[in-house]
């Protein structure tokens, strides 16, 4: 058990790490908002597809949290992850710290998520809220589902969802949607403006999305009658068939 739980981390670490140095060197070289969306969402499809028929390939506390929540995860292997992708986080972004001139990094305050002076942390944290929700929907819909798709496409369809959600929340707050995203950067260039954002809104998109497809498609769900009820044929749970 203790050698499964170290593989699940050192996973975790890999792929964290990956997420943290890819993006924040896009950001730091330059990378128009397009670049920056490609690097986020590409590392996270190839960690994903690489390691997550080991620890899931979670890489963001927020989707440990959505797993926890819905009994999917012991509490300690939560802690192990959560402490694992923080840890991976601040490696991540000392790591270009130390490749990086500091007029690159201090330029772009080493990737650290801001919001846009056009919009409120009010708004910064509805941003996050719906962001969040749209990659932990999809989380669940291609890995936590046995039905859907993990197997066939992997991480694809999540790092397309980072992806998308970099192109859209990008220039307003940064898209982490990851509060390890945020905080490896935060600590090491030391940027706190506003910081509750990438950890409150994170957190509570991850949960409503997790309860709603758990609620929705993952609970036990009564037979729906094909035909008319004096027929007594029945739809076919997943995994049956009309005749089973």
């Amino acid at each position: 058990m203790e050698g499964d739980v170290l593989r699940r981390a050192v996973a975790e670490f890999v792929g964290t790490f990956t997420l943290i140095f890819i993006g924040v060197s896009s950001i730091a070289v330059g990378g128009n908002l397009t670049t920056v969306a490609l690097a986020h969402g590409l590392a996270i499809a190839v960690m994903v597809s690489a390691v997550g028929h080991i620890s899931g390939g979670h890489f963001n506390p927020s989707v440990t949290l959505a797993f926890l929540i819905t009994r999917r995860m012991a509490p300690l292997l939560a802690l192990v992850y959560w402490v694992t992708q923080f840890a991976a986080a601040v490696a991540g972004a000392l790591a270009v710290k130390a490749i990086f001139p500091d007029q690159l990094t201090d330029r772009a305050k080493l990737g650290a998520p801001g919001v846009a002076s056009v919009i409120g942390s009010g708004a910064g944290f509805a941003m996050e809220v719906v962001m969040t929700f749209f990659l932990v929907f999809v989380v669940f819909a291609t890995a936590a589902d046995p039905r859907g798709t993990f197997k066939s496409i992997a991480g694809l369809a999540i790092g397309l969802t980072i992806t998308m959600d970099i192109l859209a929340g990008g220039p307003l707050t940064g898209a982490a949607m990851n509060p390890a995203r945020a905080f490896g950067p935060e600590l090491v260039q030391n940027v706190w403006t506003n910081a509750w954002v990438w950890y409150a809104g994170p957190a509570a998109g991850a949960v409503v999305a997790a309860l709603a497809y758990e609620f929705l498609y993952l609970r036990p769900l009564a037979p729906v009658p094909v035909g008319p009820p004096e027929t007594g044929l029945e739809e076919p749970r997943p995994g049956e068939t009309a005749l089973s």
